[in-house]
């Protein structure tokens, strides 16, 4: 009985693990086709912008800002002192109440998306309920000037097929991201540098915060931005990266 048992137990542990393994497997590549997007949308296959072209020594830094007031001003210092040009994706509700802000990211020359009102993700609304944050956001950013709204990030980068369809059929470009520090989780200042410097490539879009839960990235902003620059990379906005890309993909078809 024991000789039986054992030979049981290594199979038990062989099974389990190549079920472990099968598992992890699985979640990978469920993550890579969650995450992994191409630049370009069909009919049929909608779809969110993650990566610019590989090819192309640009980057594009992007920030979100969901609440505060506090992290802006002294973000945009660090951008302005280092002639750097960024994408903001802001909510309509913090627009809404911050109209002053809005005005003076626009004048230092920086280009603005939106993540709809309320920061909430929408793989936890019904899909009406979506397309009334949406309109809602669009009336927002029209009363405060910005009729002409495109870019899209949605709360948290929550997306799915069905919101990602709804968005594109209200004219919007999704946008994602393949770099994050997660530097709203306030790891550390040099933490959230070398995850930047280490990480970033050809094409990339990085993501950063701006909202006042954010302590340390305006001081990390001293060392990423001329930093990167120093490795050659360019910075662009958003809608320029898309342009970039289209003209490549138009050019190799």
């Amino acid at each position: 009985m024991t000789y039986f048992l054992t030979i049981k137990l290594k199979k038990i542990k062989r099974t389990s693990l190549l079920l472990l393994l099968a598992f992890f497997t699985a979640l990978f590549l469920w993550v890579e086709s969650e995450s992994d997007f191409s630049v370009f949308s069909s009919k049929d296959n909608p779809a969110a912008l993650s990566q610019g072209s590989p090819d192309d020594a640009s980057i594009a830094l992007t920030f979100n800002i969901s609440w505060g007031n506090e992290m802006v001003e002294p973000t945009l210092k660090k951008l302005k002192q280092n002639d750097v040009k960024a994408t903001f994706f802001l909510i309509g509700e913090w627009a809404e109440h911050h109209p002053d802000l809005v005005e003076q990211i626009e004048a230092d020359g920086h280009e603005i998306g939106m993540m709809g009102y309320r920061y909430k993700s929408y793989l936890k609304q019904e899909i009406e309920q979506v397309r009334k944050d949406l309109i809602k956001a669009k009336d927002v950013f029209t009363t405060l000037g910005y009729p002409e709204m495109k870019l899209l990030r949605t709360p948290s980068g929550h997306i799915n097929d069905e919101i990602l369809k709804l968005a594109e059929t209200q004219g919007y470009d999704v946008i994602q991201w393949n770099i994050n520090p997660r530097d709203w989780k306030n790891p550390g200042t040099q933490k959230i540098i070398d995850r930047v410097m280490k990480n970033t490539d050809n094409g990339d879009i990085i993501l950063l915060n701006a909202s006042d839960s954010v302590k340390q990235t305006p001081e990390a902003l001293d060392t990423i931005l001329p930093g990167l620059k120093k490795k050659g990379f360019s910075y662009v906005t958003i809608s320029e990266m898309i342009t970039r890309a289209k003209a490549e993909n138009h050019e190799v078809n």
